[in-house]
């Protein structure tokens, strides 16, 4: 009689489907996308952006490097996600922050955030927008010193665009100068198109969904339109254009909004959450005290994200509402 040999059963969690797009391709991707942002911030700059850049994503990998071997836990350089936190970190900063802040902006995201958390897929929250936002509340005058655009010195002043119309409005740039990216801002932030082409190649390669990005900017349009609307403040169709040009409308929609772990799984989830992102960043922009709310709208909606996820879970077919006899 031929005796039978059986293997082990190996349990392990989803997915379980065998596919070529892994963690690293995807990250790697995601770097691709960013290289035309970072090409025009080099234009608009100076090679100060290359190099800050670099001490970024040095530092953001040394630190997930250091850390895995302190803890004797497997090496995850390799996937290059500290890599893609270490260039959105240098995306949302000044191309003049001194060298020193930004590798602590790093520390806080890699370490703090991120390792402490369990690594990649335990976080809580984004890493990159959490160390810019401890890092605009610590360092304000070095996160609001913006270098003066090379080839616009005679037409916008030192200030961002948002900063210019929460102190009035005077001499805004136009939503041309916007969307080419010859304005003051964060390194990652001044071009809407060399955003949006990065973006749309992650829409059609597949490694993000349109549903947030598209969400986000409409509501942020939708808000702009009717508030302008109904104060009278300027062309309302201008302004709504302005407010997705301006500040981190793209960057965030495109990039921070869209991060895996932090976001809603579910489409209306993340209808969900594109539509808070868009209406908080508007609160933020035209009530608060800050000029731009993006950062604090991804953070604040990232938080609820669990929330979200339970709220729009389906119930199995013959499932039974809670507190149902």
């Amino acid at each position: 009689m031929e005796k039978k040999t059986y293997s082990n059963l190996v349990v392990s969690s989803a997915p379980h489907i065998v596919s070529s797009v892994d963690t690293s391709r995807i990250m790697a991707m995601v770097l691709l996308a960013m290289v035309p942002s970072l090409v025009v911030s080099v234009y608009v700059f100076g090679m100060r952006v290359l190099a800050l850049t670099a001490v970024c994503i040095v530092a953001s990998v040394f630190f997930e490097w250091a850390y895995n071997k302190l803890m004797k836990k497997t090496q995850t350089v390799g996937d290059l996600s500290a890599a893609v936190t270490g260039m959105l970190i240098a995306f949302n900063v000044p191309s003049g922050l001194p060298f020193w802040i930004a590798i602590l902006g790093c520390f806080i995201a890699i370490i703090i955030v991120k390792q402490l958390y369990g690594g990649i897929g335990k976080n809580l929250v984004n890493p990159a927008i959490t160390a810019r936002i401890v890092l605009f509340i610590s360092f304000a005058t070095e996160m609001t010193t913006w270098p003066l655009p090379r080839m616009a010195a005679d037409a916008v002043s030192t200030a961002t665009p948002l900063g210019i119309l929460a102190e009035g409005g005077a001499e805004l740039p136009n939503n041309m100068e916007l969307f080419l990216g010859f304005v003051g801002g964060s390194m990652g932030e001044v071009s809407a198109i060399a955003l949006m082409v990065g973006g749309l190649f992650l829409i059609w390669k597949k490694v993000i969904s349109p549903i947030i990005p598209f969400t986000f900017i409409g509501t942020v349009f939708v808000f702009a339109f009717i508030y302008y609307s109904v104060t009278g403040d300027g062309n309302a169709l201008d302004m709504a254009i302005f407010h997705i040009l301006a500040g981190g409308v793209m960057l965030g929609a495109f990039f921070m909004a869209t991060d895996y772990v932090t976001t809603p799984l579910l489409p209306m989830g993340k209808v969900i959450f594109g539509i808070g992102c868009g209406l908080i960043t508007m609160l933020i922009r035209l009530f608060g005290q800050y000029p731009e709310g993006v950062s604090f709208s991804i953070l604040l909606m990232n938080v609820l994200t669990p929330l979200i996820n339970n709220f729009c879970q389906n119930r199995m077919y013959g499932g039974a509402k809670k507190n149902e006899k």
